[in-house]
């Protein structure tokens, strides 16, 4: 295997000054004992992207990959969420000093509203800490995750701030079309978790047809669809091999034959839970 760093992702800016690389390396259910590893090697296969939360429990780790890695900290972008029990004002910001604690870093690049919860109402509360975190300098732009439209009107009908970025599940099955559609409009970036529904789409024979014509894997397909789509990606990955792989996706693209063939699997289907329902 060809060790040599690959070409990196573009970024895209968001506001608040931050530019987000369009793929990055998830970490969600990563344990502690193998984030620090993961970590380093996604970086030095070219990743510049770092995505992990609270509820995670590898943020010490990640921090650790970030001081030891050769990379310079201003080229590595890290993001983290804060967890749904840590909703509201003045919890949130006391979680957040906790997580900050854990990676040592100075700043974070992305700080995100895990889930809003409605049945708790304290999403807006929550959304307040998270502004005033940026104020402060303490995070360069902040956002939401696991966020409905109705839940961004409100908090920006309450606080005249939009988030940057909406981290949602997108995949083929559920390609999210409104929300990108209301989000576009507005400037929110829209970032896809579980951008291979959890690995469940690659078994799709349209999907080993496509992948097949351009000489490349399911997956590659799939996270090339999010790089047409001008969506940030997370993929996750337990092994060097498939963390090269996941972001080997900039020397091919798909035509409108592929694109039409891959907007024919959407069928709702999520792999995670409703935000609305908690």
């Amino acid at each position: 295997m060809n060790d040599a760093p690959l070409p990196l992702a573009p970024r895209f800016d968001l506001a608040g000054g931050a530019r987000i690389p369009q793929l990055g390396f998830g970490l969600y259910k990563v344990p502690a004992t193998d984030a620090a590893g993961l970590a380093l090697a996604a970086i030095d296969a070219g990743y510049r992207h770092l995505d992990t939360a609270a509820f995670y429990a590898n943020e010490a780790e990640v921090g650790q990959a970030v001081r030891e890695s050769d990379v310079a900290r201003e080229d590595l972008f890290v993001t983290s969420k804060v967890w749904r029990d840590d909703n509201g004002y003045d919890a949130t910001l006391r979680a957040f000093d906790v997580s900050m604690e854990k990676f040592g870093l100075e700043t974070l690049d992305l700080y995100l509203i895990h889930w809003p919860v409605p049945s708790t109402d304290l999403y807006v509360d929550t959304w307040r800490a998270l502004v005033r975190l940026q104020a402060e300098g303490r995070v360069h732009s902040v956002g939401v995750a696991n966020f409905h439209v109705h839940h961004v009107d409100r908090i920006v009908a309450e606080t005249g701030v939009a988030p940057a970025i909406n981290q949602v599940e997108l995949h083929p099955w559920l390609p999210q079309r409104e929300l990108r559609a209301d989000h576009a409009a507005r400037g929110i970036q829209v970032e896809a978790w579980s951008p291979l529904a959890r690995g469940r789409v690659l078994d799709d024979p349209t999907l080993a047809l496509i992948a097949a014509r351009h000489d490349r894997s399911p997956a590659q397909v799939v996270l090339r669809w999010h790089v047409q789509q001008g969506l940030v990606a997370i993929p996750k990955a337990s092994s060097p091999a498939r963390i090269r792989e996941n972001l080997d996706v900039f020397g091919f693209e798909l035509d409108e034959v592929d694109l039409a063939a891959i907007a024919a699997l959407e069928s709702g289907e999520r792999t995670g839970r409703d935000p609305e329902y908690d």
